[in-house]
């Protein structure tokens, strides 16, 4: 969980603190808080900001305001529902905002793992000649007995010596497939293997 604050409306906050209050017993049942004026001078904030703090408190069924008597308390209960409802907003919003970040990160990965996987391709094309690894790209006929099955499963590298790097699927490229991804009609699958590996996979996938 992040320890980014959040920042709500003054009105609320001051609300909130009212009603900790309440719950902490500086305001007891029955008594009388303090007027508006003397209210937002403690706050140091405008009438107007008070009078939204005691209209969410009243509309809460924290206080009662009688007109010529003055903001009255009128529930504990109240208080500590009013308080735990928004400590679940604040738990909801910094779930949201981690989750929020993870796909940014998430989305920021796989950016920089494609344009990495491009450049591999693109040094391994231009150099070739100089590099133990090259790529290797297969496709996957319809009659071909693998569909269906997983990477892991036919024991590609064992049985070919080249590693998967991506899959060419439905004009999408899947990059870093893993072990537990499928062989699907028409699939293009990217690999790196040595000289001799495209000759392997030819031989494998016909066997």
């Amino acid at each position: 969980m992040t320890n980014e604050s959040i920042i709500r409306p003054v009105y609320q906050q001051i609300a909130i603190d009212i009603a900790s209050r309440i719950v902490s017993g500086d305001f007891p049942i029955g008594s009388k808080l303090h007027g508006r004026s003397t209210l937002a001078g403690n706050y140091n904030v405008s009438p107007e900001t008070i009078r939204r703090s005691v209209t969410l408190l009243s509309d809460m069924d924290i206080v009662t305001v009688i007109k010529g008597s003055g903001i009255i308390i009128k529930s504990v209960d109240n208080a500590i529902k009013f308080i735990d409802k928004f400590k679940d907003i604040d738990s909801m919003k910094s779930l949201k905002k981690e989750i929020s970040n993870i796909i940014t990160k998430k989305h920021e990965l796989e950016n920089n793992l494609q344009l990495l996987t491009n450049k591999l391709i693109d040094y391994s094309d231009r150099f070739k000649n100089c590099n133990p690894f090259i790529p290797l790209e297969f496709e996957i006929e319809n009659t071909s007995s693998f569909i269906g099955k997983t990477i892991a499963e036919v024991n590609f590298w064992q049985n070919t010596g080249a590693t998967i790097i991506a899959i060419r699927r439905n004009n999408k490229l899947i990059l870093s497939p893993g072990p537990y991804a499928t062989f699907n009609k028409n699939d293009v699958f990217i690999a790196i293997g040595d000289e001799q590996a495209y000759e392997r996979i030819k031989k494998f996938f016909k066997e």
